[in-house]
């Protein structure tokens, strides 16, 4: 028996705010940006940055973890995307300044948003992972 206001899949309407109408290739292009802001180094050079103009090393020593390859890397794909300029000083040696874009400062809005839900649901996705973890064995 049918529940009230049960739509046969034919008749189900896409909603208004879904991701459904868009082209594929608007889709890839979406698909794009939020994989270089998703993307967790990214999201912690964006992070570092905040705090103002940094030097590579100074974003290496306070990411830590990260390899110069994959901070190289990392860095240039964030300034491809306009996310951040790379200022060079002459000198010897040079001296390469990083900063946040009027873009990577909006993007910080999103990202820290996000970020703030992470931590306070964090004990919610412990539990089901343990709780996962826990049928596996």
């Amino acid at each position: 028996m049918k529940k009230p206001g049960h739509l046969k899949v034919s008749e189900a309407r896409p909603c208004v705010n879904s991701f459904s109408d868009l082209p594929p290739a608007v889709c890839q292009s979406v698909g794009d940006v939020l994989a270089r802001v998703g993307d967790k180094w990214s999201i912690l050079v964006i992070a570092m940055l905040a705090r103002g103009s940094m030097r590579f090393t100074e974003i290496k020593r306070s990411i830590g973890s990260i390899s110069q390859k994959v901070l190289t890397t990392t860095l240039r794909g964030l300034e491809r995307d306009g996310y951040l300029s790379r200022t060079v000083t002459p000198s010897i040696p040079p001296r390469v300044d990083y900063e946040l874009t009027e873009l990577g400062h909006e993007v910080l809005v999103p990202v820290t948003a996000l970020a703030a839900w992470a931590l306070s649901q964090r004990q919610r996705v412990e539990r089901a992972r343990a709780a996962f973890d826990g049928r596996k064995g």
